[in-house]
């Protein structure tokens, strides 16, 4: 069953932009229009995520988000054979600081959040950067998806590395800078987590972003991927650096400026994120470590 699953989703991939996207149509009627797909999750985040918003335009807002996640699923369909030429074309903007970087051999990790395409990203990346390109994911439980996703991410080079093996994979000789791509804006273990206000909510952060940039001091920079007004499947990437020294900032302090930027993303066109996540799922415990924390001179909101 699973083979001919696989084998129709490739056959999918071959079909015309127009016509996948009839098909994210149709997949955004079934899912949520007669599944009602996670729906009360979707509702519940962005009421909370903007008390400020009418129930008129959080519903909006919501509408915009289904034919959006219906999208990303045919895009990443379409990109498991979508030519360079397509990647290209597809995401589009100023990328030039990745030179400069890699005229200085600098090694760098550069995040993202669930916003955009980040499959596309990830081609994009490992088609687009001279630096070795190493995607860090989570394996699926599924050897068949895991495989078929696995095939999709590493079709220009890509080095793709599970997160627990991170470390061990940095420490490997290389010849030429490399550097680390992922998005680190899902829900953590809370007894670990970093926490801090964002989108009005107690929200955890995985911390292993900073752990492994002020052990291997690399720069670490931000991608936005923000969909082209009226052009669909269009996206555009903005990248901002964090900082280019990992090992002087405060504790936690790279987790909270990419969150503040992530955020304002978020503002700035807010169906493009992943509501359907449980995101807020965990609460904030009552007694935090310090290393769970900005203090409060450090912490300006």
């Amino acid at each position: 069953m699973q083979k001919v699953l696989f084998a129709l989703l490739n056959q999918v991939s071959f079909l015309s932009w127009k016509n996948a996207f009839r098909l994210s149509d149709f997949l955004c009627f079934v899912l949520f229009k007669v599944g009602g797909y996670r729906k009360k999750v979707i509702w519940e985040n962005l009421k909370n995520s903007f008390p400020e918003k009418s129930d008129a335009e959080l519903k909006c807002i919501a509408k915009d988000f289904y034919l959006h996640f219906t999208d990303l699923i045919v895009e990443t369909i379409k990109f498991r054979t979508a030519s360079p030429e397509c990647v290209r074309e597809r995401l589009r903007g100023d990328i030039s600081i990745m030179d400069g970087f890699y005229a200085k051999k600098t090694n760098i990790i550069y995040l993202m959040g669930h916003r955009g395409n980040w499959e596309l990203a990830n081609l994009f990346s490992s088609l687009c950067f001279s630096h070795e390109c190493i995607v860090v994911y989570r394996p699926l439980q599924n050897q068949a998806s895991d495989r078929w996703f696995y095939d999709l991410r590493t079709r220009f080079g890509a080095i793709l590395v599970p997160m627990d093996n991170i470390f061990k994979e940095l420490q490997k000789p290389r010849e030429k800078p490399y550097v680390v791509v992922l998005a680190n804006d899902q829900s953590p273990n809370p007894k670990t987590a970093f926490w801090t206000k964002f989108l009005h909510q107690d929200t955890g952060v995985f911390r292993g972003v900073e752990t492994i940039a002020r052990r291997y001091n690399l720069t670490v920079l931000y991608a936005d991927f923000c969909k082209v007004a009226n052009k669909r499947g269009y996206y555009h990437v903005d990248v901002s650096v964090i900082t280019e020294t990992p090992k002087e900032v405060k504790n936690n302090e790279i987790l909270d400026r990419q969150l503040r930027i992530l955020e304002q993303n978020i503002i700035n066109q807010p169906h493009n994120w992943l509501w359907s996540h449980r995101r807020w799922k965990h609460k904030r415990p009552e007694c935090l470590k310090p290393e769970q924390t900005l203090s409060s001179a450090e912490q300006k909101r």
